[in-house]
């Protein structure tokens, strides 16, 4: 009688086992199939150069952009600030709209007109209904070829643009990104600022804008993408019809990226009248399109973030995030992994009291060493669940997705499919993450940016120490 018991528990814990298994794998397949049946993102070229890219999903609303191949890393020492700026200058009135007349015109569509500046790339995008994604075109195709930049205006945006700035130093995080960049890619374009100086603001003018749009606004370098409620071949007349006049020939040389080296060292701010210290470290990363990426993106997610006002503590999965709520070593830190197109940073940023920054870098440090020697597959399995849902949140709706396909198309000459995407992360493992660790993580010189009472970070040679692990 115990003997059939026992068979039958058997039989049931393996029928379980079985029906666990079925679960997963049909969760695994229906992730498969909507990733598969996802609108592809269709490309044309105009004969300017131009690209169309777009995913038409049949909503009712639709996000349409120009992504201009063209940031703070193609400005000059003298001329920092300048993309920004132009930014700022592209709603203030083209030839035939003046500054009221295009805010009116978007207000009455019922549209949102917005623009951003980042290190490579300059973004003109329109929300809107997608029976108005016609005239959302037009209005782009206006502002990027027939602004007015009238003199007034650009002294009424100078004053605009400096207190914005002031703003911006109140908020330490882009502080010390900004920091990171200026120690990191010292000497090189992608160590200045996006807004540039303030002697440099104080100074442009109507011909550094013009100079700046007649040698980087061209046709090969500009993307309109679309998402949403969008018909490729309708978004590619309207291209035809209102972006055909954009050229794609230099007067000198074309621009050449230069490569920009990064080096290790460190910049800190001392100010003990904060009240908690802000710090970041990063080591090189690779480009977009380097092989080493997607592991990267997996180790990133591995370290993970965590902040003290969201709770989880004990129980949290991350090493860090466990240790940081047990410990009361910081507030929050969270990992990035930020690329342009041949380099990036990959590292940390936390926020923590004065008397926690040792015993917090040292946590850090810690962690990244283990993600080089003894980084576990239920581990990299989770992170690689976590990206692949980050990722999938991060493309809910008509903007995020239009933003993909814009980045990407800049980056990548292609728009990368989910499912490619998927695969790919797939194929990532322990050996893979390894080794990346033990190549951009191991034994390097990291970049160092803190800002506030940061008396008790460790100094510079003492970081470096700790990137290497000596063991018998």
């Amino acid at each position: 009688m115990a003997l059939r018991v026992l068979s039958v528990s058997q039989n049931l814990r393996q029928l379980s086992k079985g029906a666990e298994l079925l679960k997963r794998y049909k969760a695994t397949a229906s992730l498969k199939k909507t990733l598969v049946n996802i609108p592809a993102t269709q490309v044309t070229r105009l004969d300017n150069g131009l690209r169309v890219a777009s995913e038409d999903s049949g909503a009712a609303t639709a996000t349409v952009g120009l992504w201009i191949d063209a940031g703070s890393r193609s400005e000059t020492e003298k001329n920092n600030g300048v993309a920004h700026f132009l930014e700022h200058m592209a709603f203030k009135g083209t030839a035939k709209r003046s500054q009221t007349d295009l805010e009116l015109e978007v207000e009455n569509l019922g549209a949102h007109l917005n623009a951003y500046t980042s290190r490579e790339q300059t973004v003109f995008y329109a929300k809107c209904l997608s029976k108005d994604v016609p005239k959302a075109v037009e209005i782009l195709a206006d502002i990027i070829q027939n602004s007015k930049l009238g003199e007034a205006e650009i002294e009424r945006e100078r004053s605009v643009i400096l207190r914005e700035m002031q703003e911006v130093e109140s908020n330490l995080q882009e502080v010390v990104f900004d920091h990171l960049h200026a120690t990191a890619y010292q000497g090189t374009p992608l160590g200045q600022t996006i807004l540039g100086p303030t002697k440099n603001i104080k100074c442009i003018g109507k011909q550094d804008l013009c100079d700046y749009i007649s040698t980087h606004y061209k046709a090969s370098r500009i993307v309109l993408a679309g998402a949403g409620g969008v018909k490729h071949d309708d978004l590619v007349k309207l291209a035809q019809e209102n972006l055909r006049g954009l050229e794609n020939t230099y007067d000198g040389k074309p621009p050449v990226v230069t490569p920009c080296r990064f080096t290790g060292s460190e910049v800190r701010v001392r100010d003990d009248s904060l009240p908690l210290a802000h710090v970041a470290i990063a080591v090189e990363g690779c480009g977009w399109t380097d092989q080493d990426n997607i592991p990267l993106m997996v180790a990133n997610t591995l370290i993970g973030a965590w902040d003290r006002s969201q709770g989880g503590g004990v129980n949290n999965a991350s090493n860090l995030a466990r240790a940081s709520a047990e410990d009361n070593l910081c507030h929050s830190f969270q990992s990035f992994n930020t690329c342009y197109k041949d380099t990036g940073l990959w590292g940390i940023y936390f926020v923590c009291d004065p008397l926690q920054c040792e015993d917090m870098l040292f946590n850090v440090q810690t962690e990244w060493m283990r993600l080089c020697t003894m980084v576990t597959e239920a581990e990299v399995e989770r992170a690689k669940n976590l990206l692949k849902t980050n990722m999938l949140l991060q493309l809910d709706g008509t903007t995020p997705i239009c933003e993909d396909i814009g980045r990407q198309m800049l980056c990548y000459n292609r728009r990368i499919p989910l499912h490619e995407l998927e695969q790919r992360i797939d194929a990532v493992n322990v050996r893979n993450v390894r080794d990346v660790a033990m190549k951009y993580i191991y034994d390097r010189c990291p970049a160092v940016a803190a800002v506030g009472p940061v008396e008790n970070l460790p100094e510079y040679n003492r970081i470096r120490s700790s990137m290497y692990w000596l063991r018998v």
